[in-house]
């Protein structure tokens, strides 16, 4: 009899690195991926469900207007504990830093049920930044039974945090897997043409035919003067360089949709769309010019793509990529973020230098290095 893993999403971004983890599960004759989601991105998870062709077994539908975290954190941690003593799972996988993860992980340890972690270790080890997603993921490992650590140096945070070695596994980052994939499917013209119709529909007829930034910014820890100054910089660079697009999928919160729409919607190559489904945010990242953004995800797959990253933040929690020099940290410093914008669209050498890294997150195989992981807990648990 097959071994019911629950797996948690909630967000977009863990819909999508969970995608090759569900996908694996499934082809593993003796694991049973039971999908719960938790609904903290009712809109944009749907999209990411649809792609993946990800079966979702129970639908907690958390999210509420202008909730708190002390409200959201409150009603996951009872909606979780009633969805698992529905579902009688024998393990629960959980991934990243948000609140599904910390409240699955309490959840699961009240019942008992031994708990993976994918994308276990990052830390920025200063705890409210990120905010709350630091301590989110600081506050779960203790109670994780097997922890998928995506690289070395994430393994090497828990070891220090006393997490037994014998519980973690590096396995690369599954955000690889997901991107590969999809990557992979955009070869085929037909694909990739309308993609392209779509972008001519809400960019504009220019938009492949003079070189775009990508923009991304959603994080907590930049509400208020942080998007005040990332909007400052970006108008800069749009006066100063009229010749470059920037294309902003404006996240749907009201504390970044309002001040972006306010400061940049009437700029004449700024152009702020909806967000964008998971395939046509990777077409667009691959035929951008670079990237800026406050996201974890895109700092971990745009290497992938040849292209460089400006992070918008203070810290990062994924530290490989900088090292490597495909990721530079600037802030939401409204001088650093033109400043080095203006290098890489203007230094060809600077630019070669950031784009021709090889990806320090993965290789598109982590999604069955922890299925292989999974099967091997149970079958010494078996013995």
């Amino acid at each position: 009899m097959a071994h019911r893993i629950a797996v948690l999403i909630g967000t977009r971004p863990e819909a999508i690195k969970m995608a090759p983890v569900i996908a694996a599960l499934r082809d593993e004759p003796l694991l049973e991926p039971y999908v719960i989601n938790a609904g903290q991105h009712r809109e944009m998870i749907a999209q990411v469900v649809e792609l993946f062709g990800i079966k979702v077994d129970a639908d907690l539908a958390a999210m509420e207007p202008s909730q708190t975290l002390a409200g959201l954190t409150s009603r996951l941690v009872d909606r979780i504990d009633q969805a698992l003593a529905a579902a009688q799972p024998e393990m629960v996988l959980v991934q990243g830093d948000t609140t599904t993860v910390l409240c699955a992980a309490l959840a699961s340890f009240y019942r008992r049920i031994p708990i993976g972690h994918v994308e276990a270790g990052l830390r920025t080890g200063t705890i409210d930044s990120p905010f709350p997603e630091e301590a989110n993921r600081r506050l779960t490992s203790p109670l994780v039974a097997l922890h998928f650590a995506p690289t070395e140096t994430s393994r090497q945070a828990l070891l220090a945090e006393r997490i037994s070695d014998d519980s973690i596994f590096v396995t690369g980052n599954t955000v690889i897997d997901a991107l590969l994939a999809e990557v992979r499917r955009q070869q085929d013209a037909g694909v990739r043409g309308a993609l392209h119709s779509q972008f001519e529909e809400v960019i504009g007829d220019d938009w492949n035919e003079r070189p775009f930034i990508l923009v991304t910014g959603h994080r907590r820890e930049n509400f208020g003067s942080g998007f005040e100054s990332i909007c400052a910089a970006l108008a800069e660079l749009a006066t100063r360089r009229p010749d470059v697009l920037i294309v902003y999928p404006v996240h749907l919160n009201p504390q970044v949709k309002e001040v972006v729409h306010a400061r940049l919607g009437n700029l004449p190559n700024v152009r702020l769309i909806p967000p964008q489904p998971y395939a046509q945010f990777v077409a667009l990242a691959t035929a951008c010019r670079l990237l800026l953004t406050d996201s974890g995800g895109v700092q971990e797959e745009a290497p992938s793509l040849g292209k460089p990253v400006l992070v918008m933040r203070e810290s990062t929690e994924r530290p490989e990529g900088v090292a490597a020099g495909a990721v530079r940290l600037v802030g939401p410093h409204a001088d650093r973020i033109v400043a080095e914008t203006l290098r890489l669209l203007d230094d060809e050498a600077a630019y070669a230098a950031m784009a021709r890294v090889a990806n320090p997150y993965g290789d598109g195989e982590a999604a069955g290095r922890i299925v292989a992981a999974i099967r091997q807990h149970f079958s010494a648990a078996a013995k």
